[in-house]
């Protein structure tokens, strides 16, 4: 019987990785000007992928980046102009509004009456606080979690601190890499509810199992929950 469901925010609850690509887009047309020809997103995610473990996940880590790969693509031409251009994009996606997906507010206020609810999101703090703030829905979780990384050993941590049974466990997300697969390696069950866009860096496999499932829509969660 499950008593606890833990839910991702970005991209489970409110649109996320649709703003990231829009600002990439964006960047990837401002090295255009200099190199037509260049594939700027495999060159930013190479150099996301070395970053993250020095930056972390999120908008400064990304735009970071995005200045790194532009310089070394444009071997330093960018302008001082151009890469102020980007600090502005950054506080821009700062000040995004929180744009929640369909059916989740109804969806969370009709399972906050039956399952101990956990929001378990990873990411800059400032900005998780402020995004989870303006959501609307912090007062209908019973804690929230913001975490550097989802992993194996950051779940165990969080379950016994909240002492949370694994076997009376699930994990909520659009990411397979950092929702679902932690936490069936733990012995828990997992719900993946895919985004229509995944950034790279979280694209991962699992095979089937009957530990986890994948629905289409947040708003089938309740009636799968009662079935189980």
């Amino acid at each position: 019987m499950i008593e606890t469901v833990g839910l991702d925010a970005d991209d489970t609850l409110w649109h996320n990785e649709s703003i990231f690509a829009d600002y990439e887009e964006r960047m990837a047309n401002l090295v255009a000007r200099y190199l037509p020809d260049v594939d700027f997103h495999e060159r930013l995610i190479e150099l996301e992928r070395h970053n993250v473990a020095i930056f972390g996940y999120g908008i400064k880590g990304f735009v970071l980046s995005m200045i790194e790969t532009a310089i070394e693509a444009t071997e330093g031409q960018i302008t001082a102009q151009e890469i102020h251009t980007i600090v502005g994009w950054a506080k821009e996606m700062h000040a995004h509004p929180v744009e929640l997906l369909d059916g989740v507010a109804d969806t969370i206020e009709e399972l906050e009456h039956r399952y101990r609810l956990v929001l378990i999101t990873k990411g800059d703090l400032w900005n998780q606080e402020t995004k989870i703030a303006a959501s609307g829905l912090a007062d209908h979780f019973d804690a929230v979690e913001i975490v550097a990384e989802k992993d194996e050993a950051t779940y165990t941590r969080l379950l016994e601190r909240h002492e949370i049974a694994i076997d009376r466990f699930v994990m909520v997300g659009n990411s397979v890499r950092s929702d679902i697969e932690p936490v069936v390696a733990l012995g828990g069950r997992g719900v993946h509810i895919p985004y229509h866009l995944t950034w790279d860096l979280e694209h991962a496999t699992i095979s089937p199992h009957d530990s986890w499932v994948e629905l289409s829509d947040i708003r089938q969660l309740p009636s799968w929950l009662a079935d189980q």
